[in-house]
């Protein structure tokens, strides 16, 4: 007999058909009823053993993890909480779990001791919701990009270039580290290293995707980058997965038009086909938030945080104005902000992000126009000679969600920001021809996926959002 999944069984109509599922076992109470689940569902389907059917020994395996195979019928169930269950036929046991050492028992767990057992916590209710959000989301990009007619373009991962100029890129060699090549001067000689020059983990698909851009038009990059940045905050990690369409031919006005319209797609997709993972990591947020102080609470709950961005339009500001909004504003006055705001130039902090969103404009924000000083060099440079075509959204809760800009497509004005940036020209001599050989106007954005995560499950911390994550002195599984 064929078996189903459980997300399959509870929508059925009971008709004391015989059924096949197999899941692991989430509790079992009264040597009777099994909660089963597969993770297809963040339901549980109630298998009721009859104790005739079953020998002693096989009633001795079920605990909780452990693997089965159940055979029944399928009835209607007489306990609250659930529209079906199966009676019991027949258990197969795939494989047992020591209820002594097996480390998810059904109690709460703290996020800090789930981490801990990153290969097992999606086994918990929690994870197995985030998870199938996150799955439903990277699903909804690539609809999304291709329903729009982009191209799925594959960035480097290994690359010689720093798109961001941050310098915390981490290095890939093959050279001895105990004793590597020298030239001349005594430094490290990367001409004998695996590809003959200075190699990393790339930052950004960006560069790369641009020159792509400027032959088919619209692509977009959706894959794993890597920032060797020394933080342990709830906001980083070394590893995590970004989104990058880049566009001919757009200014930055149809670029924010793009993020604005791509970002409501993705989060009314989860809207409509997540309900029931959404509907219990609210419910689980709001328990969390009971324990802590009403100022610290949130003023949306989830649902409502993410129909608050489908349903309204993002509010577009320049820099400037937000920074004499966020000059004037109470906070700034009294020393409440952490990061004061004296001046044009400034460059805003979360707290300035989410006041703009949460507190005085109650809309999700586009910011644009920022300081060139604070911005990367491949941004165009407006006619001001001091602001660059640069955009950031602003969401409830998280601040800065997607980055983008228009990129400098003079030839002239793109060597002069890079030579005052102490960029050499040689390492990015292909790029540098994009503006020689039939430039255009051309704009793109980022989205860290992770971040789009952890705002769409209300997640507080970025590492409950990626199945394995990479931080400082962490490379565990």
């Amino acid at each position: 007999m064929k078996s189903a999944n459980v997300k399959e069984l509870l929508s059925m109509t009971p008709k004391l058909q015989e059924v096949t599922v197999n899941g692991w076992v989430r509790t079992f109470r009264s040597n009777r009823f099994i909660a089963l689940n597969d993770g297809s569902t963040i339901n549980n389907i109630q298998c009721v053993v009859d104790f005739e059917n079953l020998k002693d020994d096989i009633l001795d395996q079920i605990n909780t993890g452990a693997a089965l195979r159940i055979k029944g019928t399928l009835v209607e169930s007489k306990g609250k909480g659930q529209s079906v269950e199966i009676l019991v036929n027949d258990i197969f046991v795939h494989g047992i779990a020591d209820p002594e050492t097996y480390p998810i028992q059904p109690k709460k767990h703290s996020l800090e001791f789930l981490r801990e057992k990153a290969h097992l916590r999606i086994r918990t209710s929690t994870f197995s919701a985030i998870m199938r959000v996150r799955s439903a989301l990277a699903f909804a990009v690539h609809q999304y990009f291709r329903q729009n007619d982009f191209f799925y373009f594959h960035a480097p991962i290994v690359t010689g270039s720093d798109a961001e100029g941050a310098g915390e890129m981490f290095r890939v060699t093959t050279l001895d580290d105990k004793n590597p090549p020298l030239n001349d001067e005594g430094e490290v000689d990367y001409k004998k290293d695996f590809f003959g020059k200075e190699t990393n983990l790339t930052v950004s698909g960006q560069l790369e995707a641009e020159t792509y851009a400027m032959a088919l038009g619209k692509v977009y990059t959706f894959g794993p980058t890597f920032r060797a940045e020394n933080s342990n905050t709830s906001r980083h990690l070394a590893e995590f997965w970004m989104i990058e369409p880049e566009m001919a031919f757009y200014d930055l006005d149809a670029n924010m038009d793009l993020a604005e319209d791509f970002i409501k797609y993705v989060i009314n997709y989860i809207l409509e086909h997540c309900m029931e993972d959404l509907q219990f990591l609210e419910q689980r947020l709001l328990d969390e938030e009971k324990s802590k102080p009403q100022a610290e609470r949130s003023e949306m709950a989830l649902i409502e945080k993410l129909k608050f961005v489908c349903e309204n339009n993002f509010k577009r500001v320049t820099y400037t104005e937000a920074i004499d909004i966020l000059r004037n504003s109470k906070p700034n006055k009294k020393k409440k902000f952490k990061y004061t705001i004296d001046e044009w130039g400034a460059d805003l902090q979360s707290e300035h992000e989410r006041f703009l969103v949460e507190k005085h404009f109650k809309c999700p924000v586009i910011l644009f126009d920022y300081p060139a000083k604070i911005k990367a060099f491949y941004m165009r440079l407006n006619e001001d000679g001091k602001t660059v075509r640069a955009m950031d959204i602003l969401f409830p809760g998280i601040g800065e969600i997607v980055g983008g800009s228009q990129r400098e497509e003079r030839l002239d004005i793109l060597k002069e920001k890079m030579a005052a940036l102490g960029i050499d020209e040689a390492e990015l001599w292909w790029y540098l021809d994009l503006r020689k050989f039939g430039t255009a106007v051309h704009s793109g954005f980022g989205l860290g996926f992770e971040r789009l995560v952890q705002f769409a499950t209300g997640m507080g911390n970025i590492r409950d959002v990626i199945p394995f994550p990479r931080t400082p002195q962490n490379a565990e599984f």
